[in-house]
């Protein structure tokens, strides 16, 4: 049998969606064709050929692109058995099979996959039998990479020395224990999580290591869900490669609680830790339910500096709740933590994304706020009640698009950030003149100093969906 598995995107990395099943589908007798179309173009021929063509959908930007080729794969190959698998697939399970997908699997899909080209080889292409989300424990085997396009088509790693590191990707486990509202994770696993065995995790780096990999990125939701499997591993990692450098993704609450581990990350290699922060506004992250506050997030940054470790923090940084002066807040709350350097620009413009399925719906407040669910988008559309909110959005993702692609630093978008949310404030209707976090009538100033100035190490590709 002869199977296509795509990838449209998964921020700058090789795909361990992509590359793990094709290890165990290989292994089940499948002629597997890797193709990663956020690098490469789609292989007209392979397409034509295939049996099964699958999709992997880890999130919303991967799905939007995804569906932009069903069309074109349909005439290349009009029989051929279409498939999405990954956490998006299953919560626009709808939308999916009204564009023509024959089966959805979310969740550990592995196993899914293995029974779908069983059923497929057997002749009995009828309605689908595999479980749409499968939670139960996958029999992992050591990622197969040789399809995939080489390490240097990705994202790489800067240090600001103009000598780019070669990045590697993989994952120690995936879903997560808690239940973010805003997180496209919850829906799908619902509090759980499952961890990929060590010696599968030591031999897909060992081999990315040959391949050329300097660097490794841990993809996992939250690299401390499982403590007792996370730590030995960046031990043996070290142990195995001193010289190799790693990220990781933890939750501000699991830094806090495992906070005597800090040392253990900086002394293993790891040369920054991302973390969700969302927002500095107490009522915001109570909204979220992300199990931490402003207060915990300002400890947090404080011990990373005291443990000699960069701290990568992410934010939701429009949502329904803040204000024009909670938004100058926000960049008040870096500035005062040194963070400039450490916040990608990006990350000053995200919009919060209301996906299907989210927890963020429970809330009645919320259930008023957005409008119908708009199926070709994948979320539920909202309106800030201040217009005004909105247009900052749109005029700060717009400068950050337009600096970025000059190559700016990051203190000089942070400076123009600074002086546009200040005239946002300082000219909207129904504003007080001064407030607790807008004390005076001019934005007091940002001084730039030279870009290099406290760089700190960061991929090419900002973490984003």
């Amino acid at each position: 049998m002869k199977i296509v598995l795509i990838s449209t995107y998964e921020l700058g990395h090789q795909p361990f969606g992509l590359a793990s099943p094709a290890a165990s589908l290989k292994a089940a007798g499948a002629s597997v064709t890797c193709l990663d179309l956020a690098v490469e173009a789609l292989n007209d021929r392979a397409i034509a050929q295939a049996d099964l063509v699958a999709f992997y959908l880890p999130m919303h930007t991967a799905t939007r692109l995804a569906t932009s080729f069903f069309e074109r794969i349909r005439r290349l190959n009009p029989t051929v058995h279409l498939c999405c698998f990954g956490l998006y697939a299953p919560v626009n399970e709808a939308y999916l099979r009204k564009l023509g997908v024959d089966t959805i699997l979310g969740g550990e899909f592995e196993s899914g996959l293995i029974a779908l080209m069983r059923r497929l080889r057997a002749k009995e292409d009828g309605p689908q039998r595999e479980p749409v989300i499968a939670l139960e424990k996958q029999d992992f085997l050591t990622p197969d990479r040789s399809g995939l396009p080489p390490l240097s088509k990705y994202a790489f790693l800067d240090l600001g020395d103009n000598q780019p590191r070669t990045v590697g990707y993989t994952e120690a486990s995936r879903g997560c224990k808690h239940l973010c509202r805003h997180c496209p994770i919850v829906p799908v696993y619902n509090g759980r999580f499952r961890v990929v065995p060590q010696e599968i995790v030591l031999a897909d780096i060992r081999n990315q290591v040959t391949a050329g990999a300097q660097h490794i990125t841990f993809g996992d939701p939250d690299f401390f869900n499982g403590p007792g499997h996370a730590l030995p591993l960046i031990q043996a990692l070290h142990a195995e490669f001193p010289q190799l450098t790693y990220d990781v993704t933890i939750k501000v609450e699991h830094l806090l609680k495992l906070a005597e581990q800090l040392p253990v990350l900086r002394d293993t290699g790891c040369l920054f830790v991302t973390s969700a922060v969302e927002a500095v506004d107490d009522q915001i992250l109570t909204i979220l339910d992300k199990g931490h506050t402003r207060a915990n997030f300002i400890r947090t940054a404080l011990l990373f500096r005291e443990n000699g470790l960069t701290l990568n923090p992410t934010f939701v940084a429009f949502n329904p709740w803040i204000s024009l002066a909670g938004y100058i807040d926000l960049l008040h709350v870096i500035r005062e933590l040194d963070l400039v350097e450490q916040v990608a620009p990006i990350q000053y413009a995200i919009r919060l994304l209301i996906p299907a399925g989210s927890r963020l719906l429970e809330l009645p407040n919320v259930q008023s706020l957005v409008g119908a669910f708009d199926e070709a988008a994948l979320f539920y559309p909202w309106a800030h009640p201040d217009p005004q909110v909105d247009q900052l959005q749109q005029t700060v993702l717009q400068l950050v698009q337009q600096s970025e692609g000059k190559g700016e630093s990051r203190r000089a978008i942070f400076a123009q950030i600074w002086q546009m949310a200040y005239q946002a404030y300082l000219t909207a209707e129904n504003q007080p003149a001064t407030t607790p976090i807008v004390p005076a009538l001019a934005p007091p100033s940002f001084v730039l100093v030279d870009g290099n100035r406290n760089f700190t190490p960061r991929l090419s590709e900002p973490w984003y969906c």
